[in-house]
């Protein structure tokens, strides 16, 4: 059985190694001009050649985001570009507009055409019809099910077929979303979105029988989130996506940090290796998702119309916002060195006091270890309580760390209760 390809996202040089390093079998990424991370987004040209031979000496592959909708002012000079870019050959160009496409094919036709999410395929007619001009691979739009991504596979045997199981969900069809222009001037679909539909908002209702007095409309006590979806999880169905034949499962998330792509990494990669080893789903991967932050987890549009198998507490896809989910576990740094005394090195992330609990996560292997905090140090002095975002600091940890080992801060409070049985 052939297992899925692993995509992991990476907006920055780092989070590409770490990506890969933490079990990624390819990763995207792209230049701001052109994609639709044009915010914290470290990659330019002249780096992603650096990315490329990165990922190409480790047997990995690396697609190209070109998925921006341009306005006329971008395309006379996306030739340029995409020149700079086929010359690296990447393993594709992730593309949503019709026009870049056009360019692209008639320029470099050897150049694998990926269709992006946001192009919104979702049927089996729209996939034969970009096979038809050419592409390589669609990547099903988010609002797809499990039962639409099977006969889609069935009838489109000749083209491959990604499907998003894990991220931030947008508010509007497969992140064609205007919000964010409407109030702070910033096209998202230029790649500049402000997560707007994140923001709280005080919604209120009209009374007719009181006058129309306005009653505010509260759903908890933490605001009102009407358009803030609950984060994508779809780990439990990856048995039935890789009996359908989907050739790629992509994670969202190129402007989240290093830490959360080494631990969603890791989890899907243990995962699919569980799958390709013949065991059943093993449900205690659920902890370890909730090692970092979500807007609570849902299975999304994929399991729709399949209630029976979703727990009841995963099903709504409308009345229960996203609000911010309590994680187990604080980032508290990426290790950078590790010196023969033992001192661990790494930028602090979050407060770290002496006698805290930490888990420190490897690259290249699922096992974790645990340590006590000892004292901390900084600028030559000893600390037993910091804050995170100082920069640099030291701690003794007693095993050997390699660079880009993970640790977190285990949070002794997590509600243990609501983790799965």
């Amino acid at each position: 059985m052939k297992i899925p390809e692993l995509l992991m996202p990476a907006g920055s040089p780092h989070k590409l190694r770490v990506a890969i390093e933490y079990g990624a079998d390819a990763v995207y990424c792209g230049v701001p001009r052109y994609s639709l991370r044009a915010r914290e987004n470290e990659f330019r040209l002249h780096n992603l050649g650096e990315a490329v031979e990165f990922v190409r000496a480790r047997g990995k592959k690396i697609y190209f985001t070109v998925n921006a909708i341009p306005r006329n002012s971008k395309v006379p000079g996306y030739l340029r570009y995409l020149k700079a870019m086929a010359e690296l050959k990447p393993d594709g160009l992730i593309m949503a507009d019709p026009g870049l496409i056009m360019i692209t094919r008639d320029n470099f036709p050897d150049l694998p055409v990926h269709i992006s999410v946001q192009a919104n395929v979702m049927n089996f007619a729209a996939v034969e019809f970009w096979h038809r001009f050419g592409a390589k691979r669609v990547i099903l739009s988010r609002e797809v099910t499990l039962a639409e991504v099977r006969e889609i596979r069935q009838r489109c045997p000749d083209m491959e077929i990604e499907v998003f199981v894990h991220g931030s969900i947008c508010i509007a069809h497969s992140g064609r979303c205007f919000m964010s222009n409407y109030f702070k001037n910033r096209d998202a679909n230029q790649g500049a979105c402000n997560n707007a539909c994140r923001d709280q908002y005080q919604v209120y209702l009209m009374n007719p029988e009181k006058e129309d007095a306005q009653m505010e409309l509260i759903s908890s006590d933490e605001g009102t989130f009407l358009m803030n979806s609950k984060d994508l999880r779809a780990i439990e169905f990856l048995d039935e996506l890789t009996e359908i034949g989907v050739d790629s499962i992509k994670v969202e998330g190129r402007t989240k940090n290093d830490y959360y792509a080494a631990m969603i990494a890791r989890t899907y990669r243990r995962a699919l290796d569980d799958i390709r080893d013949g065991k059943s789903f093993d449900r205690r991967l659920l902890t370890e998702l909730d090692k970092v932050a979500s807007r609570k987890y849902f299975s999304g549009f994929l399991t729709r119309g399949m209630e029976d198998r979703v727990p009841e507490d995963e099903r709504d896809f409308q009345n229960e916002e996203g609000n911010t989910h309590y994680q187990s576990h604080h980032y508290a740094g990426c290790v950078k060195r590790q010196d023969a005394d033992g001192i661990a090195w790494f930028d602090l992330k979050t407060r770290l006091t002496e006698g805290d609990e930490l888990e420190v996560f490897f690259p290249g292997q699922f096992e974790s270890k645990l340590a006590t905090a000892g004292k901390i140090l900084r600028n030559g002095s000893e600390h037993t309580v910091l804050s995170g975002g100082i920069g640099e600091v030291g701690m003794y940890l007693p095993f050997a760390v390699p660079e880009n080992a993970f640790l977190a801060r285990v949070m002794t409070d997590y509600l243990t209760a609501a983790a799965p049985k």
